[in-house]
Parts: C-alpha cells; sequence; structure tokens
C-alpha cells in the first residue's frame, strides 16, 4: 500500500478508569508535556467504572494548550448525533479547534439495550453510522442556507437549525474492521481508527484497499482518508522482545513500514504507563519523523492536504492553484473549503477572493507573497478584518490572513517592553497585558487586529493620556515585497521604521510589533445617552468641554438620525484614565450638562473589561461607504454643517473621537501620521444607495476639515491621500515606496503610488 503523505501524528489511548480521575487527567497532561499530538479515551457509558467520556474530553481539553483531543470510539447508540454534532462544535469552538471525532457503531448490545439504546443488527448500526455522518456534516455546514432535513431510517431529522460551526474542519475517524465498515470509511469517513490487536480479516493490508476501492468508487481520492492505528501490546526494553517490545530505535525501525508500505500515519499507545508515554513521545515520535522525511524526499512522496473533487470544481479562474507551495498547502483555503465563509469577508464588505493563506509564522508570509507575486490577481493583507474599507478581502484575488499570527508577549515587565503579532486581537491584548498591570490604548473595539491599526494610527479609550498606538512602537518585523524579513527600528532601516507608523499598509506585512505599554490598571468607565434634537448645540458643547477636560478624559460621541418621529440621539463614551473615583467624578461631571440625558451608567472597571472582544463572526454586515476628517476645533459652523449632514436621513451614523492631548505632544514629522495639532476624528457612514447624498453632504463641511484619519476612509483618489499625508509627508512616503516596493504590491490599502526613481533618490537623500 502506498504513503498517502500525512503529517505524523502521535498520541494515546488512555483507559478513563473512574477510581482514580486524577490520574487520567495526568495522563493527558503528560501525553501534551511529552510532545504527543493527541489524547485519546475508550467510550463505553455503560461501564459504571469508567468516567463519562465526553465529560472527561471537555475537563482534559480545559486542562492542556495544545493537544488534540477525542473518543477512541465514541459510542453512536448512546450519543444522538443531532446532539453529539452540537456538542462536538462546541468542544472544539471551546478548545481552539482541538477536537477530533472518532465514532463507532457501537458493540455489547446486550449493555446498550439496557440504558434504553435500540438493538441494531451489524447492518443497522452500519446504516445509522451512515446517517450519522451526514447530520454531523450537514449542523457543521456553516455556508449551507436553511433547516437541516434528512429522512433517515434510524435518526430522521424533520427540521434542525444548522449550527454552531465548529472552529476548524472536526475530523470523524471510524473504528471499523469488517467489510461494510470499511467501505463505509472509504465513502465517507476522514479516518480509520483500529486497534493492531483486534485486526483479524480482513489483515490490514486487505482492510487499507478495501477502503481505498470505497473511496474510489464514491468520487474521493483515497489519500483523503487518513489511517491511524492503535497499539496496545507495547513497550520498552534494553534487547528486542518482539514487535514494538525493544529500545526507541526498534520501534522506530518496525512502524517505518507502517508509513511507508502501509499507509499508517498516526499512532496511539495504549498502556498507562507514564516512562513508556515519555519516551514515545521524546524518543520515537521525532526520530520516526525524521526518518519518514528522509524517506518521503528522496521518494518524492506528495504531502500536505488532499481536497475532493466537489471542492476542486469551486475553484475560481485566473489563478494557479497548484503553484501554491508545498508548505503552504495547510495553510491555505479555497473556495469549496469548510473554513471559507469563516474567512471570504471582511466586518464591513464580503467578497469572494479566490484563495485565503494564513500563514502561522513569517517564512510562511514570505512563502505566500512569493507565490502571490506570480500571479496576476489582486493581493490583499488581513490582521483583523475590521477596517472600514473592506480592503481587507477581494473577489477573485488572494488574502493573506494573519489571524493565525496571534502571540501576545510580555518581553521585560521592567520596561513595560510587549511583543504582539498582527493577528491578535486587541481585546485579547488587553486580557493578556491585565495580569501585569499593563495596557495600550488601542480603538474602542476588542475584535480589531493588532496589525492594521497598529500601522494606521491607534486611535482608542486612553490616547488623551498615552498618544496614538503607533507613538508607543519601538521595533517592528515586516516581510518587504521582495521577500526579506527586516527588523526595524530607529537603527535599523528607520527609513521604513517610519513610514510604517501611520502608512504601514503600503510597505509590507508586518509579523511583529514591539510597544512600550503603560501602567494601567482600573479605569473610569461612563456611557451617556442624550437627546440630540439640537444637534449642534450639543456637539459644539461636547468638544469644548473635550478639549478643556483633563488629559486622563478620553472621549467618543456616536450620533444616530431621528426614525419614526424620534430626535436625533447621541451616544457618549467617556473613560478616565485612572483608578482615582473622585478625580473621575470632578471631571465627568460637567458632561451631564451637554444636553437633556436619557440614560446614564459609570463604573470602575478593569481596561481590558471595557475593551473585552465580542468574537463576531465577519460576514461584510457593516457599512462601507465611509469619509473620514479631523477638526481642530468643534466651531459652530462646523457643527451646523454636521448637523444638517445627520438630519438629512441619508446618513445612517456620525462617529466622533477625541484626539489631542499625548497625541499632540509628538512632533508632526516623528512618524508617518503627521496629524498632531487636531482635536477631533469626526467619519460619516451610510448604505451604498445614498452614497451619492454623502458626497454632497461631506463637501459642505470638507472646507472646515484639515486632515484624515486613515482608518475611517473608503474614497483613495489622489486628493484624499494629501488629507491623509499632506506635504512633505507624501513625497517622503512616495520615495520610501520607490526603496522597499517600487512595483506596487502593497496597492490596496490606500495605495501610496512609488516616486520615480531619480525623484525617490533626491527625496531620500533629503529625508536622510
Amino acid at each position: 500500500m502506498p504513503d498517502y503523505g500525512h503529517e505524523l501524528l502521535f498520541g494515546t489511548f488512555i483507559l478513563p478508569s473512574s477510581h482514580d480521575p486524577d490520574r487520567v487527567v495526568a495522563l493527558a497532561e503528560l501525553t501534551e508535556a511529552a510532545g504527543l499530538d493527541l489524547a485519546t479515551f475508550q467510550d463505553h457509558p455503560y461501564n459504571s467504572e469508567f468516567l463519562d467520556t465526553w465529560t472527561l474530553l471537555s475537563w482534559v481539553a480545559a486542562r492542556t494548550e495544545r493537544i488534540r483531543v477525542s473518543a477512541n470510539v465514541l459510542n453512536l447508540p448512546l450519543r444522538a448525533p443531532a446532539v453529539l454534532a452540537r456538542a462536538a462544535a462546541s468542544l472544539d469552538l471551546l478548545s481552539k479547534g482541538r477536537f477530533e471525532l472518532g465514532l463507532g457503531a457501537g458493540a455489547f448490545w446486550d449493555a446498550i439495550e439496557g440504558m434504553g439504546g435500540r438493538r441494531l443488527t451489524a447492518g443497522q448500526g452500519v446504516e445509522a453510522l451512515s446517517e450519522a455522518i451526514e447530520i454531523l456534516r450537514g449542523v457543521w455546514d456553516g455556508s449551507a442556507k436553511g433547516p437541516l432535513r434528512l429522512r433517515g431510517e434510524h435518526y430522521p431529522v424533520p427540521g434542525m437549525r444548522r449550527g454552531p460551526a465548529p472552529a476548524h474542519d472536526i475530523s470523524i475517524w471510524l473504528g471499523s474492521y469488517k467489510p461494510r465498515m470499511l467501505a463505509l470509511t472509504g465513502a465517507k469517513a476522514d479516518g480509520w481508527l483500529p486497534t493492531q490487536e483486534y485486526i483479524q480479516s480482513p489483515d490490514r493490508v486487505t482492510a487499507n484497499r478495501m477502503i481505498d476501492d470505497a473511496a474510489a468508487e464514491a468520487g474521493r481520492d483515497p489519500r483523503q482518508i487518513r489511517r491511524l492505528l492503535n497499539l496496545m501490546q507495547v513497550g520498552f526494553s534494553p534487547d528486542n522482545r518482539g514487535f514494538l517490545q525493544g529500545p526507541p530505535e526498534q520501534w522506530v525501525d518496525q512502524l517505518l513500514p507502517l508509513v511507508l508500505e502501509e499507509g499508517f500515519s498516526a499512532f496511539l499507545v495504549g498502556r498507562d504507563d507514564p516512562r513508556l508515554i515519555q519516551t514515545f513521545g521524546q524518543e520515537v515520535a521525532p526520530a520516526l519523523r525524521e526518518a519518514v522525511t528522509k524517506e518521503r524526499k528522496e521518494s518524492g512522496t506528495a504531502t500536505g492536504r488532499v481536497r475532493p473533487a466537489v471542492v476542486l470544481a469551486k475553484r475560481l479562474p485566473g489563478l494557479d492553484y497548484d503553484a501554491l507551495p508545498a508548505t503552504l498547502a495547510a495553510a491555505s483555503v479555497e473556495p469549496g473549503d469548510p473554513d471559507y465563509e469563516r474567512v471570504r469577508h471582511s466586518y464591513s464588505r464580503q467578497g469572494s477572493p479566490a484563495l485565503v493563506i494564513r500563514p502561522e509564522g513569517a517564512p510562511d508570509v514570505i512563502d505566500a507573497l512569493a507565490y502571490a507575486r506570480t500571479q496576476n490577481v489582486p493581493l490583499s493583507v488581513r490582521s483583523g478584518g475590521h477596517g472600514i474599507s473592506g480592503r481587507s478581502t477581494n473577489d477573485g484575488g488572494i488574502v493573506i490572513d494573519m489571524s493565525k499570527m496571534n502571540k501576545v508577549e510580555v518581553l521585560d515587565r521592567a520596561t513595560r517592553r510587549i511583543r504582539l503579532e498582527p493577528g491578535v486581537r486587541w481585546g485579547h491584548v488587553a486580557q493578556a497585558l491585565a495580569p501585569y498591570g499593563l495596557a495600550m490604548s488601542s480603538g474602542d473595539y476588542g475584535d480589531v487586529g493588532v496589525g492594521g491599526l497598529a500601522t494606521t494610527a491607534g486611535l482608542g479609550y486612553l490616547a488623551r493620556k498615552y498618544g496614538l498606538t503607533i507613538d508607543h512602537i519601538v521595533a517592528a518585523e515586516i516581510v518587504t515585497a521582495d521577500g526579506d524579513l527586516l527588523r526595524v527600528d530607529e537603527n535599523h532601516h528607520p527609513d521604513l521604521f517610519w513610514a510604517i507608523r501611520g502608512a504601514g499598509g503600503n510597505f509590507g506585512v508586518v509579523t511583529a510589533l514591539e510597544l512600550e505599554a503603560y501602567e494601567v490598571d482600573d479605569v473610569v468607565y461612563a456611557q451617556l445617552v442624550v437627546d440630540a434634537t439640537d444637534t449642534a448645540e450639543l456637539l459644539g458643547r461636547w468638544g469644548r468641554l473635550v478639549e478643556g477636560a483633563p488629559r486622563e478624559i478620553t472621549s467618543f460621541l456616536s450620533l444616530f438620525p431621528g426614525r419614526r418621529g424620534d430626535p436625533p440621539m447621541a451616544q457618549v463614551t467617556l473613560v478616565y484614565a485612572g483608578d482615582d473615583v473622585e478625580a473621575a467624578q470632578t471631571a465627568l461631571s460637567p458632561f451631564l450638562e451637554i444636553g437633556p440625558i436619557l440614560d446614564q451608567q459609570a463604573q470602575l472597571a478593569p481596561y481590558s473589561a471595557i475593551v473585552a472582544p465580542p468574537g463576531n463572526q465577519q460576514r461584510g454586515q457593516g457599512l462601507v461607504d465611509t469619509h473620514s476628517g479631523l477638526l481642530h476645533h468643534i466651531t459652530p459652523q462646523a457643527a451646523d454643517a454636521m448637523a444638517t449632514m445627520i438630519r438629512s436621513g441619508d446618513v445612517m451614523i456620525m462617529q466622533f473621537r477625541s484626539v489631542g492631548g499625548a497625541v499632540n505632544d509628538v512632533a508632526r514629522d516623528a512618524t508617518a501620521y503627521p496629524h498632531r495639532e487636531q482635536n477631533f476624528s469626526v467619519l460619516a457612514a451610510t448604505v451604498p444607495d445614498r452614497r451619492s447624498q454623502l458626497d454632497k453632504l461631506w463637501a459642505d463641511l470638507y472646507e472646515h476639515l484639515d486632515g484624515m484619519y486613515l482608518s475611517f476612509e473608503s474614497e483613495t483618489s489622489p486628493e484624499r491621500l494629501l488629507d491623509a499625508w499632506p506635504e512633505p509627508s507624501l513625497s517622503r512616503l512616495r520615495a520610501i515606496k520607490a526603496t522597499y516596493d517600487p512595483d506596487n504590491v502593497f496597492n490596496r490599502n490606500f495605495p501610496i503610488p512609488p516616486a520615480p526613481a531619480q525623484q525617490a533618490g533626491k527625496e531620500t537623500d533629503h529625508a536622510a
């Protein structure tokens, strides 16, 4: 039999004894500590000597961080598949994609019947299992429309709501031995999970061939089915005492043919012996991986993910999928893949990319960028996907999605130095820093990704006290257009370091940022709901109060038009950057006079609580037609223009954010964000069919504006480029662009055109 090229997995098959639950869990924790990949447990619900396997799986998933968990195998007759589908998806979501589903048709029918299960013949058991697989996959299918309806003989589903979708594509591994079960494995399952000692007739080779034949008959590639093997009668000893009864090197020699000649790629030891588990993980697993890698390289064995024909049929034209490097195969998502619906859209805009690549490190980013440059399709880079413009997705192109690069590290608590990867959400950053008493001002919504915000500016709830996010960046790692991974700071590529702090999306893919956080624990958080009938007066009063407030106060105001005869309404958020409640009350009290207060609340809360990430799915549900500007002051004339906008009915929302304070302490040429004199940011958004009216209303406001906050603007005309980067900033950026991205590879995120070569040289010399 062939080597199917699957990544090797190693794990344990643990007896879930109820007599010593702590030991069972400790063996699972040892599985992880030993470097193994998978902890599995028997499932015999009728055995009172055993812990309930589902409860145990949940507990072990919570006690571990890396390993996958699975039953080996789950007893289907006592686990209703519709409920099992939701339970499995839930555990997968809670464990961040670490659950796999080993499933069996059932045995020990007297015991099953004694617990209320229905006795089935062998043939009926196979039919029931086949129906169950259809239900499981139907519930997990996040792209399907309408309820799940299946006319099953054993598990009919008249009309079930689908969902939740799991965190990853859960594999269904079947414990099977007889021809009909093996045929079902080939036709519908993702893996074959037998126990070596129970395989009799057919033998391993014949059973594998039967699975392959059934897969081919069902129109599947046999490589789609992983082959796993439980190994029970095993042990380590100084000399050879039989199959897997000897030193670690003997194990490697005896397991290697099972991989290369019979296609097995996962081995689970069924001995609850801590020393055996440790030796298996630390000596056998790495040595076998090394041996298999060497043999596969010499033989040219194809490795990586295999997609079924139904997925291949959904590939979009214009992209050479076969040219994708093997290193990225497991990290890529195509239109037919189960994960596609999760990654195709941004928060604001719907998209249909031909391929989404999710790197796990800088080498993957380099490979992804090199591949993308060979394809004549749009390229988008996404950190969190909350950019209002929606430019982090596209139609028919490639998206480099950084969501899997999401680590947060405190490098040095004494200097408050932290390291963030671009795919982590700011709400998670706040949660990770909270135990250290640290924080970083970072927008007003916890689901926003680090990469986009921290390379644009970073206007957050603590901005007037501590400045913009970019003002705290001390170093960055970035992959440039030519595939170089550069570390940039004040002494290394200082021109690029300057540019990425305010225009970062134009110069490469940031893979990590180092920042100096600040000491923040609790803050005072207040919200007011205000009748905005007298809109202009409300805006002017709020603006004056903000400018006169101590720097500890940062305030955002959202303005909504009147609906169904109600007046316009404003929601005012106020954050006092500190835990001095008395001082906060003094600073906040004047804001109670800005207008008729309809509701109010205030509380002392950890900063991490007010930016807690809601974890919303991205379905292109936001407003994508926006304009953004900056104001020095909210003058009566500007307030009147904005009041006209919100009363028009053509603007769905306006948002105002206070800047000033520490933001304006920074010199305008210190970073690529030059707007260091203004006190307010203003955003107006509407729906597509009212975009023309928004444009006209914005034109009346435009004369009062000076500059633009990049993240909130959807128009990218040359005039708007100068609003974002007035001279000499734009010319300086164009020169740097010509150095690091002369081919304009990064041309979607508010694109800066490279300067001509001669001009670029002059600008660079002048900047130096």
